[in-house]
């Protein structure tokens, strides 16, 4: 909500400055903050891909109201609660509680052939925050490779369930390796386009924290994910429904429209 400001007389006299009087330094202004954008509605009937330890699916349920959540990971329940040991059996517990589903051993890869997934209805969001296929080589070309055909075997999997006006989210770290593996590019071979993209604000989520393929670090300390710079890329199918309106919402849950949006970058 607005704040109301009082309205400064811009004809008001100066007082005249004392000879030899110094001028009082003016403050720099600080930079405004970004308003994040939530590239999806309470409502929407969401599909997340390749949960780590559950934070982001637990944040979204209990700071933006989503009531019709599909939370998956790629690792079996036992590895899981292992790896992140002990927020995801609560994060996990809180979901469950909520009413929300969680399935364990799901291939982002094989999406479209997943029992569970195809039997209910189409998803309006399907969202992928950081994939990554980990460590198999220390060669940043075969890296770049691996990670590539990995978005794209998730493209064509995920596309099959979306809803006529559904999209797809994939948030990535900016810069070098990941800006090598041209995500734009990648969602065209496969018959998407891109919407729009958007800087990733990683505070809009309460109580997530990016989660490593490897697990937990001993002790906790060590790199943090969610203090890099990142970006959401939107995706929608070729010639699909208009999802602009759906492509962002701000954190109250309003559709947010500004000029230029469609297939623009915001910082």
């Amino acid at each position: 909500m607005a704040k109301h400001k009082k309205r400064k007389l811009q004809n008001a006299p100066k007082k005249p400055s004392k000879p030899g009087a110094k001028a009082t330094p003016q403050k720099p202004s600080k930079p405004q903050k970004l308003e994040p954008t939530i590239p999806f509605h309470a409502e929407d009937r969401i599909l997340l891909v390749g949960e780590g330890d559950f934070s982001f699916a637990k944040s979204i349920v209990e700071n933006h109201g989503c009531c019709d959540v599909t939370a998956t990971c790629f690792d079996s329940q036992v590895h899981l609660f292992e790896k992140y040991k002990p927020q995801a059996v609560e994060h996990v517990k809180y979901l469950e509680d909520e009413g929300q589903t969680v399935l364990y051993g799901v291939d982002a890869t094989k999406l479209d052939n997943n029992k569970s997934l195809k039997k209910g209805e189409l998803f309006e969001v399907v969202l992928f925050n950081f994939p990554h296929v980990g460590g198999k080589s220390t060669d940043v070309n075969r890296q770049v490779r691996f990670n590539q055909e990995l978005l794209v075997s998730f493209f064509r999997a995920a596309t099959p369930l979306l809803s006529p006006s559904g999209t797809i989210v994939v948030s990535l770290f900016e810069g070098e390796p990941y800006t090598l593996w041209n995500i734009r590019d990648l969602g065209r071979h496969t018959g998407l386009e891109v919407v729009r993209s958007f800087k990733f604000q990683a505070d809009a989520y309460p109580g997530y924290s990016h989660a490593r393929t490897l697990g937990n670090i001993e002790g906790g300390g060590g790199w943090k994910g969610e203090d890099r710079d990142a970006r959401s890329y939107v995706f929608r199918k070729k010639g699909g429904a208009d999802v602009q309106a759906r492509a962002g919402a701000d954190v109250g849950g309003k559709r947010k429209r500004k000029d230029g949006d469609d297939n623009s970058d915001e910082e």
